[in-house]
């Protein structure tokens, strides 16, 4: 139902976006960010508003998920079956389409593909998912709240399709991993560089050390736009075709 319902958000605010196009139309997603979230904090009969709503853990045909290790299973299905609906989804001539409008949208348009019909498509689909990992999400936090998923929230998200490569089934999966994986080897890390500073390396470089953690995405984002700009699926392929072609160099 979450899904469904933010397919069709997505789907009306896609109506007027489909008409723009490169940063006009990121301009537009964000703008209507900052009205959604506005929206839902003024709605206090659907939303809770300020103060939010509990989300209960899921129950489902009797059997409560209320352990980590059940409601992993449960994320776990739904992204199987994701990643397999839209795998298979390209495949498809809706799918060709897609590439297509992202390649060269004029090319696709003189091959008589309806742009404004697969821009206002991809809202959908992408707003579909979205509302399907918010739905898990709420659950497993046990409370929702429109201050919750802020334009912090969004940039990370683009983070992780930047590092993992557009327009990648795979390469979405990749930067997830990574983007939530850092936190943790950072974590992790920065004691074990502050032990390795000298003792009079004064405050300065132990401060520095500490704010690491708060710039690695931004800066990990800016190293991969420099050197890898296709992103680690980009980068797995070309690994993937030297082990596949060796010794052989083409």
């Amino acid at each position: 139902l979450a899904g469904l319902f933010t397919a069709a958000v997505g789907m009306f605010f896609g109506v007027p976006a489909a008409r723009i196009k490169g940063l006009y139309l990121a301009i537009a997603t964000f703008a209507a960010q900052f009205i959604l979230e506005d929206l839902f904090l003024r709605l206090e009969w659907f939303t809770g508003g300020a103060s939010g709503a509990d989300a209960p853990p899921v129950n489902l045909f009797g059997f409560v998920f209320d352990t980590d290790r059940s409601y992993f299973l449960l994320c776990l299905t739904f992204l199987v079956l994701s990643y397999l609906f839209v795998s298979n989804m390209l495949r498809t001539r809706d799918g060709r389409a897609f590439f297509a409008l992202r390649d060269h949208y004029l090319s696709a348009e003189v091959m008589g593909i309806n742009l404004s019909k697969y821009r206002i498509l991809a809202f959908g689909i992408s707003s579909f998912f979205a509302g399907i990992g918010g739905a898990l999400f709420a659950h497993y936090l046990g409370f929702v709240s429109a201050e919750g998923f802020t334009i912090f929230l969004s940039v990370q998200f683009l983070a992780m399709i930047v590092i993992g490569g557009l327009g990648s089934v795979t390469g979405a999966l990749l930067g997830t991993i990574f983007i939530v994986l850092l936190p943790e080897v950072l974590e992790l890390s920065v004691p074990v560089m502050e032990l390795a500073l000298p003792e009079n390396a004064g405050t300065a470089m132990h401060t520095a050390l500490s704010f690491i953690k708060e710039i690695a995405v931004g800066l990990v984002v800016v190293m991969f736009l420099v050197f890898e700009p296709k992103g680690l699926h980009h980068r797995w392929t070309i690994i993937r075709s030297s082990f596949r072609l060796y010794p052989f160099s083409h």
